[in-house]
């Protein structure tokens, strides 16, 4: 069970937005599809959906074709920036209608997260702010029951308490009933605790596809004085530098043996944010 993408290429014109993609959403797992705006996730998805169209290369669903397809296309659900509905249609009337479309759609639990959200369902969806806007489309993707869900950007527009309320439910949901799920966002700290696995894209091309911890592992940051920093790295694989006033932080790809650190200097793990910043650095 799985996604699979296969040599995956799009361009626009002149601009070359994915490039030889090859990619596997395994059953059961969260991924984090990362990468900066215009890296290339959203075409990406939209041609796993059928929405736009690869020039080369074949997406499988569970080892079916997926082009022009709806034995493949039911069992995916992808919440996109885009408002695909009807904009005078109400909030409820889009779940009803959306429950034809996917048989497993669960309207109580579509209108008991719509409770907790505060999300009035009689209103239409041209009356509903940014956030509201994500919000009923959340509430749609954790209601589906499909056996893969994408979110493209789900928290645009979400304050603070409805970004937690998301994630917690999200959580919640992947907890009682796994399925795979992929988030695709440049939001990278918020998403570092939730996701399993880490794929970044740069350029329409994945510079990195592996697990969250496997990622992280790989190196470590080095702190302090500049001077005594800057006499550490010399020979290390440094992969970005901060410095803030006299004091510098230097991100490090390769393994560490602590004793060998000076005692003037402290050694953090990475961080996703930070690695993905420099990773995805010009």
């Amino acid at each position: 069970m799985s996604i699979e993408i296969k040599n995956i290429s799009k361009s626009y014109g002149t601009t070359q937005a994915l490039s030889r993609v090859n990619l596997t959403f395994e059953s059961n797992k969260i991924y984090g599809l990362l990468g900066r705006n215009g890296a290339g996730k959203t075409t990406l998805l939209n041609i796993i959906t059928n929405r736009i169209f690869a020039d080369e290369g074949e997406v499988l669903v569970d080892g079916i074709p997926a082009k022009e397809n709806d034995l493949a296309l039911q069992k995916i659900y992808l919440m996109s920036e885009k408002n695909y509905y009807p904009l005078n249609m109400k909030v409820k009337e889009i779940f009803a209608w959306t429950k034809n479309f996917y048989p497993d759609f669960d309207m109580e639990y579509a209108k008991k997260l719509a409770d907790i959200f505060e999300l009035n369902i009689t209103k239409n969806v041209k009356s509903l702010s940014t956030g509201y806007n994500s919000i009923f489309k959340v509430i749609i993707a954790l209601s589906v029951n499909t056996p893969y869900v994408l979110l493209d950007e789900p928290v645009l527009g979400l304050d603070a308490n409805h970004r937690d309320v998301f994630y917690r439910l999200l959580i919640e949901k992947y907890s009682n009933s796994p399925s795979t799920i992929v988030i695709s966002t440049h939001l990278i700290e918020e998403v570092s605790t939730v996701i399993e696995d880490v794929i970044i894209i740069k350029n329409g091309s994945i510079i990195k596809n592996e697990s969250r911890e496997d990622l992280l592992s790989q190196g470590y940051t080095i702190s302090g004085k500049a001077s005594s920093v800057d006499s550490f790295i010399v020979d290390k694989n440094v992969i970005g530098i901060e410095t803030i006033g006299g004091l510098k932080s230097a991100f490090i790809l390769g393994s560490i043996n602590k004793e060998t650190i000076p005692a003037d200097l402290e050694v953090t793990k990475l961080d996703l944010q930070k690695l993905f910043v420099q990773l995805t650095n010009a």
